[in-house]
Formats: C-alpha cells, structure tokens, sequence
C-alpha cells in the first residue's frame, strides 16, 4: 500500500517532526518500541498532532506483533483512538487499524477522506509504482477478460469506477464510443485528464457518480483494483444494476480469500485491504440482477515479496 501522505502532516514543531523522523528509521531498522518511545517524546511537543498519535498506534502495534505483549495492543488502540479524535475525518486510517484489533466494528468501506489522502499524496509516481515495482496486472486482465467474453463487441458508454490515473484507458477505450472515469482524488483525476483518453471525467465516489446517470444508461462498467478498498459489494452491485443497461457488462479485479484464510466472505487484511470469496461475488450479483459470465483465478500483482491473488470477473445484467 502506498504511503500516507497524511501520516507526514507536519505537527508546526521541528524538533517534533524530527522525531517522527528518525522513529520511522528506527522503525526501518525493527527497533518498534524505541520508535515508539521517540514518538511518545514527539507528541509532549505536538499533543494535539493526530498524524503522530497514528504512527504512535503503528508502532505500538507492531511491537505488540513481535513480543505477543498483550498490553501493547490495548496502548495501540488508545492511540489510534486519540488520532481519530483529532480528526474525525480520518485522513490517516485510524477506523481500519481499530478494527484489525478488534477494538472497533469492521466497516464495509474506508473513511473517504483516507482514501482521498492516500491516493492525492500517490498520484505523480502511482503508475511507476504500481505498475513496475509491484507488477499490477489489473489493466491487462480486463483486456484479457474482454476479449475472452466480448470479441469484437463495442459498447456505447463505459464508465471506469475508480479509474485512477487511466491505467485502464488505453485497454477501454478502442472498444466503446463514449469512455466516462470518476475517481475519489482530484490528482488522480488530474493526471486521467492529461492522458487525453476520457470523454469525461468526474471526481466522487463511485457509488454516487452511478446514481446520479439515468437508469440503463451504461453498457460496459469497468473496475480495476478498486474493490480492494469496499468491503461487502452489495451496495456497489446494486448501484451498478441500475445505470447497467439489459446485456451490459460488469468486469472487475478483486483479491480473493485463500481457502485456508479464516474469516467470513470478505476479509480486511493487515494490508488494510479488502479481499472477497467467490461466494460473495455470485451473491451479490444473483441479489441484483447480474449474472456470472466468469469468475477467473489471477495473479493482479506482487506486495510485500509475494504475489496477490485475485479474480478478473465477468458479470451480465439480466
């Protein structure tokens, strides 16, 4: 996952900043707990900085990981608590962390201004990232998916939910008329601008950019590496059922649950990454209308040293 750029909000202290600093070396270096004691230092400085109380939590957090210290965990969620406190919008993901602890209820969704924040601050080297560091393969097994299960189709309207940049622009847009994105970071959006490849481009969630098109409206919607970051995709199916026109196309990426992964049809991973079981998939579908052309194994790309895998999915709306 990329980094925060709300977790380096500066705290209008120097000697404070500093510290997070060297905590986050110190950190690098799997010294956690003097990383977190030089974050404790830190916020006697800039009690009321909410970015330092966060990484206060991570480093609580993972020190806990390494010595089982029960104690450790509670302090994290006292942490991560005071973050969210001091800001309620919750630019830093202070919600996600609270629930991977089992100290707060797992939401179907991230915070919006978390995704929003993450995304602006990974804008100018996302593709870099993401594409040649990571290996992301979402683009391409759209592609494939496309040609697999709608050869020489052409499509009259696509929107492209959560298109980021516009990795999927070049895949997209040789087969349908009018090509629309909507993305929930104005950088994104920016940059999906600059390629020249949209016919239109919004930035908003993608739930509401559906509901504000007439019904029936779309024929080919398209998601990469998007529902990572939702949890159940009922809401979003729904939403998809109404703008899809009969016959349309709902094609997507997802990570899929490994089948000695505990945990119900959806799973928040500590990557705070959302991962979903077929059964979930053809659920939601069959409760909106959409029916499963294919549901494929893939690879979407590498994270941590090891490969992330997934589901490129096809579904038609009844």
């Amino acid at each position: 996952m990329p980094p925060l750029a709300s977790r380096h909000l500066s705290s209008g202290d120097l000697v404070a900043d500093r510290r997070l600093e060297m905590a986050r070396d110190y950190a690098a270096a799997g010294e956690v707990v003097a990383a977190a004691e030089l974050v404790e230092q830190a916020l006697e400085l800039a009690p009321h900085w909410a970015a330092g109380w966060f990484a206060l939590g991570e480093f609580r957090e993972a020190a806990a990981a390494a010595d089982g210290d029960g104690t450790r965990r509670v302090r994290a969620a006292e942490a991560f608590r005071e973050a969210l406190r001091l800001d309620p919008e919750d630019r830093c993901g202070a919600t996600l962390r609270l629930a991977r602890l089992g100290a707060a209820p797992i939401p179907d969704a991230p915070p919006p201004a978390h995704v929003r924040d993450l995304f602006d601050g990974y804008a100018d080297r996302y593709e870099a990232s993401l594409v040649t560091a990571l290996g992301y393969r979402g683009p391409q097994l759209i592609d494939d998916a496309l040609d697999r299960h709608a050869a020489g189709r052409r499509f009259a309207v696509c929107l492209d939910l959560g298109c980021g940049t516009g990795l999927l622009a070049p895949v997209i847009r040789g087969r349908v008329d009018r090509l629309e994105g909507v993305d929930i970071a104005p950088a994104m959006i920016a940059r999906a601008r600059a390629g020249g490849l949209y016919d239109d481009l919004e930035v908003g969630d993608v739930a509401a950019a559906m509901a504000g098109r007439p019904a029936g409206s779309l024929d080919l919607l398209t998601a990469g590496d998007v529902f990572c970051y939702l949890g159940d995709l009922s809401g979003v199916f729904a939403a998809a059922a109404r703008v899809a026109a009969p016959g349309a196309l709902f094609v997507f990426t997802t990570e899929a649950v490994d089948e000695d992964e505990p945990g119900g049809e959806v799973v928040l991973r500590d990557s705070l990454r959302w991962a979903h079981r077929r059964a979930h998939l053809e659920r939601v579908a069959a409760a909106t209308g959409f029916a499963a052309t294919a549901i494929e194994s893939a690879t979407l790309r590498r994270d941590r040293g090891r490969e992330i895998g997934g589901h490129a999915a096809v579904f038609t709306r009844s």
